[in-house]
């Protein structure tokens, strides 16, 4: 029963995300005016914005003008909803749980933005880093996962400074950017959150998984080493690798 509560709260928060992915870019506020059909422009009924429900029911349609339905809303919603019953698998009725939710809704929304409009909005960034920041001054919270206000503090900076070296250095050596603050800002919000320690991990992983991912457009010879990419899904994607290996990692370290 617990399972199918956090399920159906997954897919509502994923229900809001597709409102701040579709929105932000554009500077809409996501929290006045109602949801419609961006075909016909007529507004959604509340029997026709349940999330997941509404898209099997609809079959994927607009209820006034027959539109399509981008499958991208049915897929977000299924996600968030997926990765709020792992994260209560895992923590339960705990903090820890909690504030992975708000994380992973985070990271959801930029996920999406970043790949489309290659941009990532302050708007998620600020607040993330403010949580990640206050958090670390519970000292309940699980200390394997969450580093102390020092280290939190410390990984912040750490993750901001290390990418815009990467982009001032880039800039002198080649004159053009190599990267974007914003990839800057969601690097130190990965630092508030999993401490200094986190930031090379994760910028290893996230480097590699993007290198795999283009190799073969430039092996093809459609893309180039300098072809611009949007670098936030794979420090989400490269965070996520550090946190499954995390233990492993901290024991090695040791």
């Amino acid at each position: 029963m617990f399972y199918i509560i956090v399920f159906i709260f997954g897919s509502i928060w994923g229900s809001f995300s597709n409102v701040c992915i579709h929105r932000i870019p554009d500077n809409i506020s996501v929290i006045t005016g109602r949801s419609h059909c961006p075909q016909c422009k007529k507004q959604i009924s509340w029997h026709d914005n349940i999330p997941l429900l509404s898209f099997i029911l609809l079959k994927a349609r607009c209820s006034h003008c027959s539109a399509k339905i981008n499958f991208k809303y049915f897929i977000v919603e299924l996600f968030a909803a997926l990765i709020f019953v792992f994260i209560f698998y895992l923590f339960g009725v705990t903090l820890t749980s909690l504030l992975f939710f708000i994380l992973s809704i985070g990271f959801i929304i930029i996920f999406f933005i970043d790949l489309k409009h290659f941009i990532i909005p302050n708007e998620i960034t600020y607040p993330l880093m403010l949580v990640g920041f206050l958090k670390s001054f519970d000292p309940n919270l699980n200390v394997y996962l969450f580093p102390n206000f020092i280290n939190s503090l410390i990984g912040g900076f750490f993750g901001y400074i290390l990418i815009w070296l990467i982009i001032f250095i880039y800039k002198k050596l080649r004159n053009i950017e190599g990267m974007g603050l914003g990839d800057a800002k969601l690097l130190s919000v990965i630092g508030f959150w999993f401490g200094w320690i986190s930031i090379p991990f994760v910028i290893f992983f996230s480097s590699a998984v993007a290198l795999i991912s283009v190799m073969p457009d430039l092996i093809k010879k459609k893309k180039k080493l300098s072809s611009q990419i949007p670098f936030g899904p794979y420090l989400i994607i490269g965070c996520v690798i550090f946190l499954f290996f995390n233990n492993q990692i901290k024991l090695f370290l040791n």
